[in-house]
């Protein structure tokens, strides 16, 4: 099987990206990005903030995350309900940076992610899908773009959804988590040392896949 690994922070365009390169090659897309969601959902459903102050092993033991792949499109289910759209909230965003930060929800995940690539040709984004989730994938890239580019994306895709923000707390939520991401003692985000740097910044979408599409190409794996 191949994998394709994709890493970047919050709105270099990590997931549609994926989706499409995915779609484009006829690999399966993992957003593990979701993943991370889903579970902050349980943890903000549960009323905790944040901080976690609370017992995570107690409540991942009563946590049961599933992926169903309809019409092609990826589908998070938390504890038997479609969560797809729920994740997709900034409360949604922050929560996932803080669980993502902890061993014991990485290790609920790590063997539900390297199954799927063991048994299918797939496209996996994320923030350390490179460096500790498919260390060994047949191709590495890692995804940037400015911070203010990037926080300009996520608020139109926000808008568009009908969600009440403003830029300024788009950006500022995103610097946040690009800081928490990075300076997170288990598994920060950071470039493989063998992936490939792609900059989408001063990119439209076509170019941007024509750009990964490249990289790929030029592997000679398709």
């Amino acid at each position: 099987m191949i994998s394709i690994a994709i890493d970047g922070p919050a709105g270099a365009g990590k997931s549609t990206l994926a989706r499409a390169l995915a779609k484009k090659i006829n690999f399966i897309y993992v957003d593990t990005g979701a993943l991370y969601r889903a579970i902050g959902v349980k943890f903000l459903n549960l009323g905790y903030n944040t901080d976690l102050n609370c017992d995570i092993a107690s409540v991942l033991s009563t946590t049961q995350i599933n992926i169903k792949f309809i019409d092609g499109e990826q589908h998070v289910y938390l504890d038997n309900a479609d969560v797809s759209e729920e994740i997709r909230s900034p409360q949604a965003s922050m929560m996932a940076s803080a669980v993502s930060a902890k061993p014991e929800v990485r290790a609920f995940l790590l063997e539900m992610q390297r199954k799927l690539a063991k048994e299918n040709n797939v496209i996996m984004d994320g923030r350390d899908i490179g460096t500790v989730v498919l260390p060994n994938a047949n191709v590495k890239i890692f995804l940037t773009a400015d911070p203010k580019i990037r926080a300009e994306r996520r608020y139109k895709e926000l808008i568009e959804k009908g969600k009440q923000v403003t830029f300024d707390e788009v950006l500022a939520d995103m610097l946040e988590r690009d800081y928490n991401d990075s300076h997170r003692e288990i598994a920060p985000l950071k470039p493989a040392k063998d992936s490939v740097i792609a900059d989408t910044g001063n990119k439209s979408f076509d170019e941007s896949l024509e750009m990964l599409y490249s990289i790929i190409k030029n592997t000679e794996l398709l």
